[in-house]
């Protein structure tokens, strides 16, 4: 059995199972998040790289590029998935092309099986104004699920502050749906955490969060937000909507 220490606790890894279930999978996540519940960032990221190695990845929306950074830290050459839905801002696109060219990560852009033109041939024009879930289930849902089939974990940017829906999000949590661990290292960072992280590592951040955007996505859904407002209000703002799918 190998053990990685956490936060002086002993951490069952995948040595202990050559190859993983994911009854596994779910305990190894459960004894995590337990753990490393108020570890630093790094240190839950270290747990995550050394113990699924190769089958681990970072997902990022490039909106910033605190995790890949964080990552880069502790493991030069890690993968990042980006979802490439073609309906991105030219700024998350800059943030993408720039952290691919300034961090040690290995930057994989994950696209749609259909071009947008193609989409609307086949569903009609601007399906994202008539179907929203649809849109972002081929866009960016079933992507994802390609993308992750070579991976046992992977880590996402999610933030108990950002909003109601994920003010439980754990540090390490099973996704049942996925049969995979899912790796949120700054779940319990504030907004004034990742400014501060940002100013001190010089990371790249999505410009148009200095225009009054405060969630960005692909930009025929996403509008500034108000002073005081849910950031991610402006996220399908004309639908009782606020994820895409990805993280429910």
């Amino acid at each position: 059995m190998t053990v990685v220490t956490a936060a002086g606790l002993g951490l069952v890894t995948l040595g202990a199972f050559p190859s993983p279930s994911s009854a596994d999978l779910e305990s190894l996540a459960l004894d995590a998040a337990a753990a490393l519940e108020g570890a630093p960032a790094e240190e839950i990221a270290k747990w995550a790289t050394d113990t699924f190695g190769a089958r681990f990845c970072v997902t990022s929306s490039m909106a910033d590029a605190v995790v890949a950074h964080v990552f880069s830290r502790v493991s030069p050459g890690v993968d990042v998935v980006f979802l490439d839905t073609g309906l991105h801002f030219p700024e998350t696109l800059k943030v993408r092309d720039t952290v691919a060219a300034t961090m040690n990560v290995n930057v994989r852009s994950i696209r749609p099986r259909m071009t947008v033109g193609q989409q609307d041939g086949e569903y009609g024009p601007r399906l994202f104004n008539r179907s929203p879930d649809e849109c972002c289930y081929m866009r960016k849902v079933e992507p994802l699920e390609r993308a992750l089939a070579d991976y046992d974990a992977w880590a996402t940017g999610l933030r108990r502050d950002e909003s109601p829906t994920r003010a439980n999000t754990p540090v390490v949590a099973f996704d049942p749906k996925r049969g995979k661990v899912k790796v949120n290292p700054i779940a319990a960072w504030t907004q004034r955490d990742v400014d501060d992280y940002v100013a001190r590592w010089d990371v790249p951040v999505n410009e148009l969060f200095k225009l009054g955007y405060g969630s960005i996505g692909c930009w025929p859904c996403t509008r500034r937000t108000k002073p005081g407002e849910d950031p991610r209000a402006g996220r399908w703002a004309m639908f009782e909507k606020t994820e895409c799918g990805l993280h429910v």
